[in-house]
C-alpha cells in the first residue's frame, strides 16, 4: 500500500497526470477536426507538458537547494530532464511550422516563471496568471495540432481555441480558490478581487459561453458537443464544490482528471456511436 501511494505522489508531483491531460485535449482537437494522429507530436506535447510543468513548479527551489534536494525532487528532477530529451527527439520530426508555434507557447511558459519584467515573472503580474495558463494551454491543445492541418484555419478552430480557453480558465478556478489563504494582495487572482462565489458565478457563466459557442460551428460532430456537454457539466459540480480547504488532491488530480474523461467520453461515443465529424 505504501508503495502504490508512493507511485501515485510520484505520479501527480512529476506533472505525468496533468501531461495526460494536456494530451487528452489536444488528442479531442484532432478527432474533432479529423486529423490525422502523429505521434511525434503526440509525444512532443506530452513530454513538453512534463518539462514545462517541472520547470514552473521547481526551477526556483531546485536553484536554491540543488544540494540539499529531497530524494522525491531529485526522482522528479531525473524524470524531467528524461522528458525533455525525448520532447527534443520528438520535436526533431515535427515540421518547423509546429516547432515556431509550439515554442511560442514554450517562451510564454518560461517567461511565466522567469523574473524579466521589472525583476517580476508573467504569474506574479497582476491578473495575468490566470490569462497565461488559459493561453498556453488553449494553444499546445488546439493551435499547435491544428497547424498539421492544410490550408489556413477555418473559424471552427478559433472557436475551439475560445472554447478551450474558457474551459482551462475554469479548470483553472478551484486551485486559485485553494491558493487564496497563500497568495500575495498583489496579484490579484479573480477570487481575491471579485470573492469566491462570485468567482463561481463567472466560472458558470464562462462554461455557459463554451456551450453555446458549439452551435456556432459549421461542421458540428454531434458525438463531441455530447462529450463537451458533459465535460461542462462536471465542470461546474467540481467548480462549485471548491473550496479554500480542499483534499490534498482535489484539484491536482481529480480537476485534472476532467480533461481525461472528455477524451474518453468522445471516444466511448465516437465508438459505439459513430457519427461523422
Amino acid at each position: 500500500m505504501k508503495l502504490l501511494r508512493s507511485l501515485f505522489q510520484f505520479y501527480v508531483d512529476a506533472s505525468i497526470h496533468v501531461a495526460l491531460a494536456v494530451l487528452a485535449l489536444a488528442l479531442v482537437t484532432l478527432r474533432e477536426l479529423t486529423i490525422l494522429y502523429d505521434w511525434t507530436l503526440v509525444g512532443a506535447v506530452f513530454f513538453g507538458t512534463i518539462t514545462g510543468y517541472n520547470f514552473v513548479k521547481y526551477a526556483r527551489i531546485a536553484g536554491l537547494y540543488h544540494r540539499s534536494l529531497a530524494k522525491s525532487l531529485r526522482s522528479i528532477q531525473l524524470f524531467s530532464f528524461l522528458s525533455f530529451a525525448l520532447m527534443l527527439y520528438c520535436a526533431w520530426h515535427l515540421p518547423w511550422k509546429i516547432i515556431g508555434l509550439a515554442g511560442v507557447f514554450g517562451l510564454l511558459t518560461g517567461l511565466y516563471v522567469l523574473p524579466v519584467f521589472l525583476n517580476r515573472s508573467l504569474r506574479n503580474l497582476a491578473g495575468l496568471k490566470l490569462i497565461v495558463v488559459s493561453m498556453v494551454w488553449a494553444g499546445v491543445t488546439v493551435i499547435v495540432p491544428a497547424a498539421n492541418m492544410e490550408g489556413s484555419f477555418s473559424s471552427d478552430v478559433w472557436i475551439l481555441f475560445i472554447q478551450r480557453f474558457l474551459l482551462i480558465l475554469v479548470l483553472t478556478l478551484p486551485f486559485e480558490i485553494r491558493d487564496l489563504p497563500y497568495d500575495l494582495p498583489k496579484l490579484r487572482t479573480l477570487p481575491q478581487v471579485v470573492g469566491i462565489r462570485n468567482t463561481k458565478w463567472l466560472g458558470s457563466i464562462f462554461l455557459v459561453i463554451c456551450a453555446i459557442l458549439e452551435g456556432f460551428k459549421d461542421e458540428l460532430c454531434i458525438n463531441h458537443a455530447l462529450s463537451l456537454q458533459l465535460t461542462l457539466i462536471v465542470s461546474a459540480i467540481l467548480l462549485w464544490m471548491s473550496s479554500k480547504k480542499q483534499s490534498r488532491y482535489f484539484s491536482s488530480f481529480w480537476v485534472e482528471s476532467i480533461p481525461i474523461l472528455y477524451l474518453i467520453v468522445f471516444l466511448f461515443l465516437d465508438y459505439y456511436f459513430a457519427t461523422s465529424c
